[in-house]
């Protein structure tokens, strides 16, 4: 007989023994052919035959057999069993996606093997929006049931089903033009990267205009259409850019000054301030020009009878509008005129008989032309 722990090989015993009160006689006996083996967890027969030698009678020996045992026990050193679960990566497109399974990726002992236990778990995990789905398995689903292991420890080791997020940009469009005084607008937004996916996507509300000279962004806002759920998308949001350029069309600006004609009253009369009359009617003249003088240079004042010029020049009119290039000023220069006071002198009529003295009268009225219309003496 014979006894050890399960090692993955066979127990045999080859002895076998004659016992009995009496054995066989001198220079007699058998030969024999021990073919008992054992090599899983049990006990069995050590089975065996015999045939007696030559010269020695069956007829003179009453032979009984005895089979022996061999024992294997089960193996008490632990088996650890490493098990990861399948996993898979795809990116969001709306439909349901599955990764199923687990490989068994290390047996502590070699004698071990993935016949030797069963699963009674499912090994399978599903998702659709972006997101990371674990699949979950526990050492309990899993069964040993190899007899010739009595510890069988079972190593989980995550594998997930990973739905990445679609990487979407959205860009509003670029412009360029000549000002014209209209605004420059680009509704358009192009969807580019990974795009949404079939049936999803966004509406735009562009804000963007630039209507006077310089570059600004092109503004718009998205709100996303129902049914697609911003958690499954990575959106970056690029704004074009809208560019209004000079127009090189030359700007003739007529500066006229501000006049007035009086006559002489013995007051001071002034004007002040000019016309300023653009070729372009787009040019702004109260916005575009700048006036390097000061109210002094823009006013004309005098009192006695004369014309009395206000100044204006050229150089005190600057282009401010970044919209025109091109901006030439032609000054006509403003004035007061103060008119002579036109007054009739006229001496008095009078008349008498000869008295032999002089007729005389020292009177000589004045006529204010401005007030009367005749010269009849009262």
């Amino acid at each position: 007989s014979d006894e050890k722990v399960y090692d993955g090989t066979a127990l045999t015993n080859g002895t076998v023994t004659v016992g009995g009160a009496d054995g066989f006689a001198k220079n007699e006996g058998a030969t024999y052919d021990v073919t008992g083996s054992r090599t899983d967890v049990g006990e069995s027969d050590n089975t065996f035959t015999y045939t007696l030698n030559k010269g020695t009678k069956a007829d003179n020996y009453t032979i009984e057999k005895t089979e022996g045992k061999l024992k294997v026990t089960a193996a008490t050193e632990e088996v650890v069993v490493t098990i990861k679960e399948n996993a898979g990566t795809a990116k969001y497109d709306g439909t349901e996606k599955t990764v199923t399974g687990y490989t068994v990726t290390n047996i502590s002992n070699k004698l071990y093997a993935e016949k030797d236990f069963t699963f009674n778990g499912k090994a399978e995990v599903k998702g659709t929006d972006a997101g990371t789905y674990d699949m979950a398995l526990k050492a309990s689903d899993f069964t040993n049931t190899n007899a010739n292991f009595s510890k069988v420890t079972f190593v989980i080791e995550d594998g997930q089903l990973v739905i990445e997020k679609r990487k979407v940009t959205l860009t509003s469009g670029s412009g360029e033009k000549v000002y014209d005084g209209n605004a420059l607008t680009n509704g358009e937004v192009t969807v580019s990267g990974d795009g949404f996916a079939d049936g999803e996507g966004a509406t735009y509300n562009v804000t963007g205009s630039q209507t006077d000279v310089g570059t600004s962004d092109n503004t718009f806002t998205y709100t996303l259409n129902e049914g697609t759920k911003a958690d499954n998308y990575t959106i970056t949001k690029t704004e074009g850019k809208l560019e209004v350029t000079p127009n090189t069309d030359k700007v003739v600006v007529t500066i006229t000054g501000k006049t007035t004609t009086v006559t002489y009253d013995g007051k001071e009369h002034d004007v002040f301030g000019y016309d300023a009359t653009p070729s372009n009617a787009l040019y702004r003249p109260n916005e575009d020009i700048q006036f390097n003088g000061t109210d002094y240079d823009k006013i004309a004042k005098g009192t006695d009878a004369g014309t009395y010029p206000m100044g204006l020049e050229v150089s005190y009119f600057t282009n401010k509008s970044k919209n025109f290039s091109k901006v030439e000023f032609v000054v006509t220069d403003g004035y007061v005129k103060i008119n002579p006071r036109p007054v009739m002198l006229t001496s008095a009529n009078l008349i008498k008989v000869y008295d032999g003295t002089p007729l005389t009268n020292g009177d000589a009225p004045v006529k204010d032309c401005l007030l009367y219309t005749s010269d009849a003496a009262d």
